[in-house]
């Protein structure tokens, strides 16, 4: 592994001082826990950096966030931490801004539209560490079985598909995971397809606008009415989905870059497209980050500056992408992926990401408005649910928590 500095950080560092660092695992087992990648760069890093120790501590994603969390309310926040979101701790002025820390020619390296999903009131302090963006996956071998010639492009596709498989005995033709593990993301996926979004350009809640009404109007009736999503989407889980895909039970559904490595694993023959939308591709996808935030705590802004410079060096980007099937979240790095070979199935999602569209992590109502989609948009679809009303119930909830937060 090559690892080199890009920059000076903010200040050379002074001697003897350790940095701590809480980062998430996105590993699935111990062999290739996060905790490997660490060591390395940190090895590396402190050959070149005599004077700062940094002290890694990895935590699964089911514990990480609330890790920081216990911390930071104890008084003993971090210097860094890796975690899923950043908007609660900018708004309580806890943490220092990208450009108190990183250097200029490494600041300006992330894609932008990542950049920007981590601006608090237009100042950036979530710097992205992990990417993902969606596309539909289908089973190649299930769609040639049905007599199905190419993906489908639009949504009258995709009913005419999913059709076609469940008319050919396929278990779920179309797997729509809306129960409670990862709701909000797939919610987020269809309003774009429908030419909706969670918000306005400019930040406001638009849950209940009516393309977003009408996208999971046509989802209650067009699909899980007609009985192609193999059973009730608000008892499926995204986990559950992927593996039904890598199992050969699913014909299609929406995934991001992980799902690859667990479909092959099973040697599932797959194909990806942008995803459908109502009468041609969706207009952007979804994107999904991970946050890097720098806590002021300690005060240890100009080591803290020096050690990230390092881990956004574009040969570290890349190794942490291609170690985990994820997109980098720097121009370089994502230069350099495009241009090699070994990662042609990752192209088409990384083309993606500039233009995709992320959750308003920015807002520090998102947190409740994200568990409240993840509890009620299941139901939504079902035979008794109510797209409308229960769009506007979590639109008055998000303006509400929205209000308060002001």
């Amino acid at each position: 592994m090559t690892l080199t500095l890009t920059g000076c950080g903010s200040g050379s560092g002074g001697g003897g001082v350790t940095l701590s660092l809480i980062a998430a695992d996105y590993g699935d087992s111990k062999a290739n826990s996060s905790q490997h990648y660490w060591d390395d760069l940190v090895r590396a890093f402190e050959e070149k950096n005599p004077g700062i120790k940094v002290d890694v501590k990895v935590y699964s994603w089911t514990d990480v966030d609330k890790k920081v969390e216990d911390l930071v309310d104890a008084g003993k926040a971090p210097d860094m931490a890796q975690v899923g979101a950043y908007a609660d701790y900018a708004a309580r002025g806890k943490l220092y801004s990208a450009d108190d820390l990183l250097s200029i020619p490494v600041q300006a390296d992330f894609t932008p539209s990542l950049a920007q999903a981590g601006e608090y009131q237009r100042r950036q302090y979530g710097m992205p560490f992990g990417a993902s963006a969606r596309r539909l996956f289908y089973n190649k071998k299930l769609f040639a079985d049905a007599g199905i010639t190419a993906p489908p492009q639009n949504w009258a596709d995709l009913v005419s598909d999913a059709q076609k498989l469940k008319d050919k005995g396929v278990k779920i033709p179309f797997a729509l995971p809306l129960g409670p593990e990862e709701t909000q993301a797939e919610t987020l996926e269809w309003l774009l397809a429908g030419g909706g979004d969670y918000t306005d350009q400019i930040g406001k809640y638009t849950l209940n606008s009516p393309e977003n009404v009408k996208t999971f109007e046509w989802l209650q009736k067009g699909l899980v009415g007609k009985g192609l999503t193999g059973g009730d989407p608000a008892k499926l889980n995204r986990g559950d989905a992927f593996a039904g895909f890598a199992a050969g039970d699913v014909g299609m559904l929406n995934g991001h870059p992980t799902l690859m490595k667990q479909a092959e694993a099973k040697g599932i023959d797959y194909g990806t497209v942008e995803l459908p939308g109502t009468t041609g591709k969706a207009k952007a996808t979804m994107g999904v980050a991970d946050w890097m935030m720098a806590f002021k705590q300690n005060g240890h802004r100009a080591e803290v500056g020096k050690f990230l410079d390092f881990v956004y060096s574009r040969q570290n980007v890349l190794k942490f992408s291609a170690d985990y099937n994820l997109l980098p979240v720097t121009t370089s790095a994502s230069q350099a992926m495009l241009a090699d070979d070994r990662f042609s199935k990752l192209h088409g999602f990384l083309n993606q990401l500039p233009s995709a569209h992320f959750y308003p992590a920015d807002k520090t109502s998102w947190p409740l408005v994200s568990k409240t989609i993840k509890a009620r948009m299941g139901a939504a679809v079902g035979p008794q649910g109510n797209p409308s009303a229960t769009l506007t119930d979590l639109q008055n909830t998000a303006e509400t928590a929205d209000n308060s937060a002001e």
